[in-house]
């Protein structure tokens, strides 16, 4: 019988990350997608990429 291999652990989203506080108010730190609105771009070392639609800008 073949074994099974041991999955990892999930491991939290760290939205905290995202965001930064400034006095009373919340600021973004990462960009919003032009193409659906409320999804962040995800920064990467030559572009910024949208998970949800394939949006890319590169740099």
């Amino acid at each position: 019988m073949a074994k099974k291999k041991e999955k990892a652990p999930k491991k939290p989203r760290e939205i905290w990350k995202l965001y930064d506080v400034q006095g009373d108010k919340v600021v973004r730190k990462n960009q919003f997608s032009p193409k659906s609105p409320g999804d962040f771009l995800a920064n990467h070392k030559n572009r910024k990429s949208c998970g949800k639609t394939g949006y890319t800008e590169f740099n």
